[in-house]
């Protein structure tokens, strides 16, 4: 009997699913083809009908909602309005309680970098993709029109991937969400989409800051 139509996608996307949640919690090496398969409820040998490899599956667990406009988070208390200026909303989701306690269901830019740095060219590329992607969506939502835009775009992706790899590595959790918090303060402000910031924008150029 044959398989229905959206078959092969559906399979495929739950061997992406079990494959991001496991790198996530237990890293690239750590994990093995049979253990992705197993939690997906699939057979060892279907993988390869699949993926070419386990490097070519990693490439495409990189992806997250800056380049998948299917991938939901799941971080507890962030909803993300794609009705509203995304940027502000973004750098809040990154930084949030939610996605710094939900570590199996991080974006995989947070939770992988080390192991990115240590692969091969397929997963640098996939990363680098990822990465522009965010950038690209902060430089269009930055309230600062001008021309350092793109610059400070970089660096506010920089400020939430690595603050939330940072916050994760530390281990008094006051500390760490103070950090987050700092993080997440600076980046609203490069962006301008802090009050302050807002406030500054509006003040004739006459008056003092």
């Amino acid at each position: 009997m044959p398989y229905p139509n959206g078959h092969r996608s559906i399979v495929r996307k739950r061997i992406v699913d079990s494959a991001r949640s496991l790198f996530n919690l237990h890293g690239f090496e750590s994990v093995s083809i049979q253990k992705i398969m197993a939690r997906a409820g699939l057979t060892h040998g279907g993988f390869y009908s699949y993926f070419d490899s386990k490097s070519d599956l990693y490439a495409e667990v990189l992806s997250c909602f800056f380049t998948d406009p299917t991938w939901k988070n799941n971080w507890k208390g962030v909803v993300i309005d794609k009705s509203k200026n995304l940027g502000p909303q973004v750098v809040r989701a990154y930084l949030s309680r939610g996605h710094f306690e939900d570590v199996e269901n991080s974006c995989p830019m947070v939770a992988l970098p080390t192991d990115v740095s240590r692969s091969g060219k397929s997963a640098k590329a996939a990363f680098e993709n990822v990465f522009s992607a965010m950038v690209d969506l902060l430089n269009r939502s930055s309230n600062k029109k001008r021309a350092s835009g793109a610059a400070e775009a970089k660096a506010i992706a920089a400020l939430c991937i690595g603050g939330m790899v940072v916050a994760r590595a530390i281990e008094d959790r006051s500390t760490a969400d103070d950090l987050r918090t700092a993080c997440m303060s600076v980046a609203l402000d490069l962006g301008g989409w802090s009050k302050a910031t807002r406030r500054r924008a509006t003040k004739s150029p006459n008056q003092s800051v």
